[in-house]
């Protein structure tokens, strides 16, 4: 695919997201900043170095692995990982984090590391500055979901690495929402809390477009 630049402030205007599009089955966002207590250095797996995104102009256009982009899911591209590897990526400068997946080569700029898709890049708090500092972590033995249509719906406002963070969001959410349940997920790096609410299909837009509303980084997740 041709070089792409990571827009900036002063890049071209920030599309809509498209809640229902961002469909991986284990994804993060670090809604606190600060909350974070895993060690920072690069280990094995680990990567540090410069994200970019990219959106609307390559929007259905092939990718370098075949497949579409669609600047609503949470893929990347990177010049040697394989495709289909996945990756949690987190912004050094606030602790948000994503879990993407590999589709694609670059970036080809000098000095970048990864190229993330607008959503991840919403994800991360990126979008408006362009670019940031980022560490990479490989999930080795992480599986792709299975059939979306056999899976279940829940949408995700916050992922944790502090337990008791995770549980002050879910006490917060319990008096006006149902199935508020609390996950683990163990990485090399540690275990992050993710708070999530369980939606039934017909509520799956309303339900992360009101927990949005409050505030939350909503994301949309199907295992």
């Amino acid at each position: 695919m041709p070089d792409r630049l990571g827009p900036g402030p002063a890049g071209p205007k920030r599309p809509a997201l498209r809640l229902s599009a961002a469909l991986i089955s284990a994804a993060l966002a670090l809604g606190v900043t600060g909350c974070s207590r895993l060690p920072r250095g690069p280990g094995p797996g680990v990567e540090i170095g410069l994200a970019s995104w990219y959106g609307q102009e390559f929007h259905g256009r092939p990718t370098s692995s075949r497949e579409v982009f669609d600047m609503n899911d949470l893929t990347a591209a990177h010049k040697t990982l394989p495709f289909g590897t996945y990756l949690m990526v987190t912004n050094l400068e606030n602790d948000r984090s994503a879990v993407v997946r590999i589709n694609d080569r670059g970036p080809f700029v000098r000095g970048r590391t990864i190229d993330l898709s607008y959503a991840a890049a919403r994800v991360l708090g990126m979008v408006g500055p362009g670019t940031a500092r980022v560490r990479l972590e490989t999930l080795s033995g992480f599986k792709a979901p299975a059939d979306p249509g056999q899976l279940t719906v829940w949408i995700q406002v916050g992922a944790f690495s502090v337990q008791e963070n995770a549980y002050a969001i879910k006490r917060r959410l319990d008096g006006s929402y149902r199935n508020v349940v609390v996950s683990r997920l163990k990485t090399d790096r540690g275990t992050y809390f993710r708070v999530r609410v369980r939606a039934d299909q017909g509520e799956v837009e309303s339900l992360a477009h009101r927990l949005a509303g409050e505030g939350f980084s909503v994301i949309i997740v199907r295992e």
